[in-house]
């Protein structure tokens, strides 16, 4: 009446078990590899091109500023020098 068969219906579990142990098993593979930290080899994107290998040098950590009463220019709160004006409280 629909086309529901017996046979289709189990082709179709078939078809989702496959996939469905497919993605475990998948998953399952990343996280051995995660685990044993062994550093994949990398594919080249471009053959022309030399990859990265270091990681960037971190920048500096942030620092507090605070604004200046007399020009309102923001100095850092720790060692903050003269501006050179005569009014100037740093």
């Amino acid at each position: 009446m629909f086309g529901f068969s017996l046979q289709k219906l189990l082709v179709l579990a078939a078809i989702v078990a496959i996939v469905w142990y497919g993605f475990k098993y998948v998953g399952r593979l990343q996280q051995m590899r995660d685990a044993s930290n062994v550093p994949r080899a990398r594919k080249r994107r471009w053959p022309g091109r030399a990859q990265r290998t270091e990681r960037p040098a971190e920048g500096p950590a942030a620092e507090d500023m605070v604004q200046c009463p007399v020009c309102d220019a923001y100095v850092p709160a720790r060692g903050a020098t003269g501006c050179g004006r005569a009014d100037c409280p740093y």
